[in-house]
């Protein structure tokens, strides 16, 4: 490898994890279709760099939210289990999936991460916590506000919750990615946590879900060390850089930008999964 593709790899990572940073998401669903489409790499080579990358993003992460108490960390271990099993399923047929299967379904999950940057986050209201629930063990509080009020919250239909991980996991592993665009929905509308808590929560699984997917693509050698190596160190830096910003600029002007970031990388990747060549066209 050469000491200019080792600068690009760098920079590449370091922006995708400033941006990602900055939204909260996986530096992974910018770094794989920006290696394959500025530096023409093959997308299996990109996306085993990615998940590396994801499980260093993800240690940095993971400690501020557990200090703010924002993590459910027994229903985080328990999703895990279906997530992690996800993961390796996802490796398992990783060899079997054509390029262009894997071009369509990442376009199709940036379209889904556009879509729900849209969205308004919203806040879910106190739970009636008062009465017996089956899924009690996991019930919860966060703070919240200024003065760090305790609000309640219940764990709701967990069994659809850990299917849903499941798939999470699959992607995740195929992918590449952090898949907290999938975790965080998921948790929102199928077990109903609050934002705050599905956001957090989401954080601290996706190191475990990438450290199941990580080392069983070393294990199969799988995994380019000069690729992935520069790839780190930028995502570490810029995930760094991305949660320093993320508290001193407009998340609603940004939100728009990254949409439109989104919806281009979409439109690549499914270009691609038609076997078009751009480039060739554009050059007659």
């Amino acid at each position: 490898m050469t000491l200019a593709l080792g600068a690009q790899l760098f920079s590449i990572s370091l922006l995708s994890s400033l941006l990602g940073g900055v939204l909260g998401m996986a530096s992974g669903i910018f770094i794989v279709p920006l290696l394959v489409g500025l530096l023409s790499l093959d997308i299996r080579t990109a996306i085993t760099a990615s998940i590396i990358s994801v499980v260093a993003c993800s240690c940095g992460g993971a400690g501020a939210a557990l200090r703010a108490g924002l993590v459910n960390i027994r229903l985080a271990v328990v999703l895990e289990v279906a997530t992690t099993l996800g993961a390796l399923s996802g490796v398992l047929v990783f060899g079997l999936v054509p390029q262009s299967g894997l071009y369509g379904l990442f376009a199709a999950i940036l379209v889904l991460s556009a879509y729900q940057m849209l969205q308004p986050r919203r806040e879910l209201a106190e739970h009636d916590v008062s009465a017996s629930h089956p899924w009690a063990a996991f019930d919860g509080a966060y703070p919240d506000g200024p003065d760090g009020r305790r609000v309640p919250y219940r764990v709701e239909r967990l069994p659809l919750g850990m299917g849903l991980m499941y798939g999470a996991g699959l992607v995740s592993a195929l992918l590449g990615i952090g898949s907290g665009v999938l975790k965080i929905p998921a948790m929102d509308t199928a077990l109903r946590l609050p934002i705050k808590v599905s956001t957090a929560t989401s954080t601290f699984m996706i190191g475990v879900t990438g450290v199941a997917s990580a080392g069983a693509y070393m294990a199969r050698g799988l995994v380019a060390p000069l690729i992935a190596g520069p790839v780190v160190l930028g995502s570490v830096l810029g995930a760094a850089l991305g949660a320093h910003l993320m508290l001193r600029l407009s998340s609603e002007r940004l939100r728009i930008f990254f949409v439109a970031v989104l919806v281009l990388l979409a439109l690549e990747m499914f270009i691609k999964a038609f076997g078009i060549d751009l480039r060739a066209v554009l050059h007659g």
